[in-house]
This record gives structure tokens, sequence and C-alpha cells, in this order.
């Protein structure tokens, strides 16, 4: 998955956000068509037995400066499955203590092939909007005495459907059903066993593609495409 998001103020993606039955909203919703790896967007956790919406850095690792924080040299903005469970890693404690959802209408992916952009597109939710499933840090300024919040997104295998659009990675759709949402955001719970079948390719919602000259214009190059959900 490459490092931009669609958090659109969009009737969608507000109601999926309300379902969520949120009881703090620290900040107001992040919207922005265009959201780059290491700028801030929202993410929804559970902190201390409460549901709340908080604006963190789309890169998990952080280093403290003078200023406050500035994102690690080391690439964070996605965490891959098969580094969720290997002791040591960035994602292995966020995995089981910190997991947080991302809401957007969608996402962006670009190819690219010795270096060079093959094609670039933009994939939305056909109905609604979309839950990623991230993870996220709390970092304590020693120095300066300044908190941050810091977030990826779990990236999977490359979906076949998809394989044409971005032939290596997939993020981490999760199914809206409120059951698996409360166990995913549910501080208590590290039970990740629980969550193996999600670390697989899946759509469990309908997209429509789109391809774009660049990701920062956004223009249409051809007609949009449904790609189905998965039964």
């Amino acid at each position: 998955m490459c490092g931009r998001l669609n958090v659109t103020d969009d009737p969608d993606v507000i109601a999926l956000c309300e379902g969520l039955q949120l009881e703090l909203f620290s900040t107001p919703l992040i919207v922005n068509r265009f959201i780059r790896a290491t700028q801030p967007l929202s993410i929804i956790r559970q902190s201390h037995g409460q549901r709340r919406m908080d604006s963190a850095i789309w890169w998990l690792l952080l280093e403290p400066t003078a200023q406050g924080f500035s994102p690690s040299k080391y690439t964070s903005f996605n965490t891959r499955y098969d580094k969720l469970n290997v002791k040591g890693s960035a994602g292995y404690l966020p995995y089981r203590h910190s997991r947080c959802v991302i809401p957007v209408k969608g996402f962006g992916e670009s190819e690219y092939v010795n270096g060079k952009a093959l094609h670039y597109h933009d994939l939305t939710a056909k109905h609604g909007g979309l839950l990623l499933g991230g993870l996220y840090r709390e970092w304590l300024n020693r120095q300066t005495g300044e908190t941050a919040l810091s977030c990826s997104i779990i990236t999977l295998p490359p979906h076949a459907k998809l394989s044409a659009i971005h032939s290596k990675s997939m993020p981490l759709i999760l199914p809206q059903d409120s059951a698996l949402i409360n166990a995913w955001l549910d501080e208590t719970n590290n039970n990740t066993d629980m969550f193996t079948t999600l670390l697989k390719p899946h759509l469990p919602q309908t997209l429509v593609a789109q391809q774009i000259d660049k990701p920062s214009t956004y223009l249409p190059l051809s007609a949009g495409f449904d790609i189905e959900k998965d039964d």
C-alpha cells in the first residue's frame, strides 16, 4: 500500500465514525482529499476504557527533537502483517495492546517498476466508508514534556483482484462487524489469535478504482470501474 489516504468530509465517513459510539473527540475528524505519510490523520482507539478520536502522526516510529517529535529515519507508515508476531519488531507490542481503526473514504495505490511510476490509482468505497486496521503508539519527549500519538496501517499480501493496480500489498480493510471492531479496539484484549484470519488478503467491501494522472492533482484518466467484494 502506498502512503496516501482519502478522508473527505463525506456523510458516509461521518456516519461510519458516529456508528463507532465515540465518547470523546479530542480533535475533529481530519479531512483531506490527499493525506500523505508523516502527516496527521484521525484514528479511533480505546484508552482507559474510553473510545475516542485522536490525531496521530502517520508514521509509527518517532524521534524526540528540541521542537517535539519528528518521523524516524526508519519507514513505518505501514506495518507488514508478517512482522506483527515477530518479537522486537515495531508492531509487536502495539498489535497486542494498542490497535486502532482509521476511517477513510479510500486510499491510493501507485505501481513502480525499477523506481519508475507506471500508473496511479485512487480506490474508494462504493458504498459508505472504509475502516482500515492500524496500530498506534504514545510518545513522551522527556526534554520538553510534549506528548504525541503516532500510527501505522497494517498491510497484507497483494490481492488477486488488485494485482494490476498494486502488485505488492493491500491495506487491512476491516469488516464492519460490531463484535469484531469491539474486540479489535479493546485495549485489554491481547488474544491476537482471533485476528489471524484478518491477515489474509480480503475485500469485505466493493471498491471503485479510478486511474489518475498523479496523486497531487488526481485528474481522472479513464472511467472508474468496480472491484467487487469477496464472498
